[in-house]
């Protein structure tokens, strides 16, 4: 990911790759290695995603919106169920019978999550932000991607993650190096 432009642009681009992969995942017609590859591409994706998110838009979302702390705090929580699922996801076979409603589950709260942000949280921050404070929000998005696995128990305060989300996702990173993970 990294796409450039202001942080609305750059997050529903996000999304939209997040589609694509969803499609890719709903074409396989069986489980195994071709499956795994594109669940643990998806949990990166993710992943990255909502750390970059909790850094920096929930924050801004706080500060610049009225009523901010209660719609971070939604977006937040809907995060945690995200990761809840693909940590389940990591652990089941892919040819486990739990594995499509697992995935199932996983489409359907990251698309509430999208529709959320994108018809609710985004346009209220495009009315409340200067272009050059979303242009530098989206700025902090493209450099603040950095683990790549769930963890579902890490703080999810924008201090705390600003201070753990670079070790973790060094760890992350070098564990997908040593196993392959992520790679097409």
């Amino acid at each position: 990911m990294g796409h450039g432009g202001n942080v609305i642009e750059e997050l529903k681009a996000d999304h939209q790759e997040v589609e694509e992969m969803f499609a890719r995942i709903q074409v396989l017609t069986a489980g195994g290695q071709e499956l795994r590859d594109q669940i643990d591409e998806v949990t990166i994706e993710l992943v990255r995603h909502s750390v970059a998110e909790e850094q920096y838009l929930y924050p801004a979302v706080r500060e610049h919106i009225e009523g901010g702390d209660r719609l971070a705090d939604k977006e937040i929580a809907a995060h945690g169920r995200v990761e809840k699922i693909l940590k389940q996801l990591e652990r089941t076979d892919t040819d486990d019978a739990q594995m499509s409603p697992l995935l199932r589950q996983l489409m359907d709260e990251v698309a509430a999550h999208v529709q959320d942000e994108e018809n609710n949280l985004f346009p209220m921050l495009s009315t409340a932000c200067t272009p050059e404070q979303l242009n530098d929000l989206g700025d902090k998005i493209r450099r603040a991607r950095a683990p790549t696995r769930p963890r579902p128990s890490a703080p999810s305060t924008p201090a705390a993650s600003k201070l753990l989300a670079p070790g973790a996702g060094l760890v992350d990173r070098a564990r997908d190096f040593v196993t392959g993970r992520g790679k097409s």
